[in-house]
């Protein structure tokens, strides 16, 4: 929702247009009787992003924090087979750099989900139960 490429040289303003373009997402959904929203983005787990979603989508929102963990050679090898260009180097450097970030600052409450050698379907039910929505659902939408 904020992320451009190439950024626009100097940009002051990416994480105030992040926020923007969620509290419109969000208020679209919202009025249409949605209650529920995946966010992805490798850092927002952070505890700074939570006033993020707070200001988007209002105070009280439950935010569940999950994180999607993977061995670095995984990390590696997914990796190498995406990034086909000569980003490659920057690339493992900066998910190197997030991992570490994460360990050291990701809240304890945040839901660890390891990836390696895993069907994705495994890992998506283990993340939909991590944020309860399989229970029963009420009358109305949610």
């Amino acid at each position: 929702m904020g992320q451009v490429h190439p950024a626009p040289e100097g940009d002051p303003h990416r994480s105030e247009i992040t926020e923007s373009n969620l509290t419109a997402v969000w208020a679209n959904f919202a009025r249409r009787g949605y209650r529920r929203l995946i966010y992805t983005n490798t850092v927002v787990v952070l505890p700074e992003a939570a006033g993020m979603f707070e200001r988007a989508m209002g105070t009280g929102v439950r935010i569940v924090r999950v994180l999607l963990t993977a061995s670095d050679a995984t990390a590696r090898e997914r990796l190498v087979r995406r990034e086909l260009g000569s980003e490659l180097e920057q690339e493992l450097e900066g998910s190197a750099r997030k991992a570490r970030l994460l360990d050291q600052l990701a809240p304890a409450e945040t839901v660890r989900v390891v990836t390696d050698g895993r069907a994705v379907v495994d890992i998506a039910h283990e993340v939909v139960a991590a944020t309860d929505w399989t229970g029963p659902r009420s009358a109305s939408r949610r």
